[in-house]
């Protein structure tokens, strides 16, 4: 597998270090460098791009606020020497975030991370019976088994992952969007803010769907219907 990456900071030896790491890996092909933010942006209207290695706080539009226009799908590594900005690197999906100066172990780290989610992700395309998900949460990358997830909320921009024997996690996602990674045969949206887990459903009783642990969750007026794939 080839990652195809460009990297973007305002300090040019900042971007030779990226560089001379990016070299020591076969895997990850570094196409090219930007010191200019808008040059990267027309860079990537042009060209398919895997990864950016994004430093945050440049002159004219800071890496934070570039995230916020790029694809869901592309994955971000900041790379900053500003360790307060990393609660905001990770609310905005981030996959890593090095801290300057970092050292070749730390990067190979981070691309080593970038591999496991690729392959993740190429294996879910080709997969008809996914055993887990990836998310993005906890300021890393969260492998989550689908048999211990309970149910699924949702909170606004962001979804709770309940799982049997984990705490919840948090990840900042619709639930629509959400919904699409999960197999349609193990899990039903039963309400506008919930999906659950079929194996884990217990009974029915009236509009109420009870889950393993006595947790009970509603049916959404418009998702009644959705109760007939329900077989208990």
């Amino acid at each position: 597998m080839t990652i195809n990456a460009i990297a973007i900071d305002d300090e040019p030896l900042a971007l030779d270090v990226i560089s001379a790491f990016a070299a020591q890996r076969e895997e990850l092909n570094l196409i090219r460098t930007f010191t200019n933010v808008h040059k990267a942006l027309s860079f990537l209207g042009e060209n398919n791009v895997d990864l950016i290695f994004l430093d945050i706080n440049m002159p004219g539009m800071s890496g934070l606020q570039l995230k916020e226009q790029l694809s869901p799908e592309m994955l971000v590594i900041f790379t900053t020497a500003y360790s307060e900005f990393a609660v905001e690197a990770f609310r905005l999906s981030a996959l890593d975030y090095l801290l300057k100066p970092f050292e070749s172990d730390r990067f190979n780290s981070a691309i080593d991370k970038v591999l496991e989610f690729k392959n993740y992700m190429n294996s879910r395309t080709a997969e008809a019976n996914p055993k887990y998900i990836f998310v993005r949460a906890e300021y890393s990358v969260v492998k989550i088994a689908l048999a211990d997830i309970l149910y699924v909320e949702s909170r606004d921009n962001y979804v709770k992952i309940y799982l049997e024997s984990a705490a919840p996690v948090l990840v900042r996602m619709a639930i629509k969007n959400f919904e699409r990674q999960l197999p349609e045969h193990d899990f039903l949206r039963i309400h506008r803010s919930y999906i659950v887990s079929l194996p884990k459903v217990k009974a029915i009783r009236n509009m109420l769907v009870l889950l393993a642990g006595e947790l009970e969750l509603p049916v959404g007026r418009h998702y009644k219907d959705v109760l007939k794939r329900i077989s208990l």
